[in-house]
């Protein structure tokens, strides 16, 4: 999958992420130097359960619904291409940030 960074789609941000399944918690790591997020969940990759909880993850950190974070790409892999409906890159990335500092 193509390497993007942090970017403003159609209908919101649009972000990479490269999950680490079966973690000991879930967490963002890192913004790798290519603009992937790094980020690590406790669930398996297994019938969805890995893509099921970053959707949930991503909610939390960024205080949206679920229902306005879409995987577009990636679904098996550990690869990802998520957007974040109606809302701009530059918000999310201040969110992911905050994250990782804390």
């Amino acid at each position: 999958m193509a390497r993007r960074k942090l970017s403003d789609g159609k209908g919101g941000a649009a972000l990479a992420i490269r999950v680490t399944p079966r973690a000991s918690r879930n967490e963002i790591v890192e913004i790798l130097p290519d603009h992937t997020i790094k980020i690590r969940l406790t669930a398996p990759p297994v019938d969805g359960k890995a893509n099921e909880a970053l959707i949930e993850f991503l909610a939390k950190v960024l205080a949206v619904p679920k229902t306005r974070i879409d995987i577009v790409a990636g679904q098996t892999g550990r690869d990802k291409l998520v957007t974040i409906v109606d809302m701009d890159s530059s918000e999310a990335q201040e969110l992911i940030l905050k994250q990782i500092e804390s």
